[in-house]
């Protein structure tokens, strides 16, 4: 599949020149754009439905599925009518799967995004702000068993272990 650095964008209508460049203008910088002026993206004009390029390993063309060695050609017609019912084939059945999945699906993602937050902001939060609260005392009781319990016996297992010697040599048969 060829990255998208080698393409290159021609234009066809020069009439609006002048037009195109206000639409697509860079944005201001940070510190002197604010947050009431700066568009937002509706969701029924959008330029780009993936802007962040989560999906970039469904770019799929004929070529990455089928590709034909040098050695062996098949019909030139036959060729180009393959790549014609590929992409139909892609594209249509893709809208087809979108008419009838995309509405149920994005319906599903929604209570379950609705769900998540729900209980991240009403159940996990505050269990975490609990824990950091009493986390110190905790700490300090913790630290008291360590001590006097567990700090002396491995104190002990470590001096004993440590007149213990080993060497490793390879035996030869």
């Amino acid at each position: 599949m060829m990255s998208d650095e080698y393409l290159v964008e021609c234009k066809i209508d020069d009439d609006d020149e002048e037009e195109q460049k206000l639409q697509h203008s860079p944005p201001p910088p940070p510190q002197f754009s604010t947050p009431s002026i700066t568009p937002q993206p509706s969701l029924t004009h959008v330029e780009s439905r993936d802007p962040y390029g989560v999906n970039k390993h469904l770019k799929v063309e004929f070529s990455d599925v089928l590709a034909e060695p040098m050695s062996v050609h098949s019909y030139d017609r036959v060729w180009v009518y393959s790549g014609i019912s590929f992409e139909s084939a892609r594209i249509w059945g893709y809208r087809c799967l979108t008419v009838l999945c995309a509405v149920p699906v994005s319906l599903l993602s929604g209570c379950l995004f609705a769900l998540l937050a729900c209980l991240h902001i009403w159940c996990v939060m505050p269990c975490i702000q609990v824990c950091h609260t009493c986390l110190p005392c905790v700490r300090s009781l913790w630290m008291t068993v360590v001590n006097i319990f567990i700090e002396p016996f491995c104190a002990s297992v470590a001096r004993c272990c440590s007149g213990i010697y080993i060497l490793l040599s390879k035996e030869e048969d």
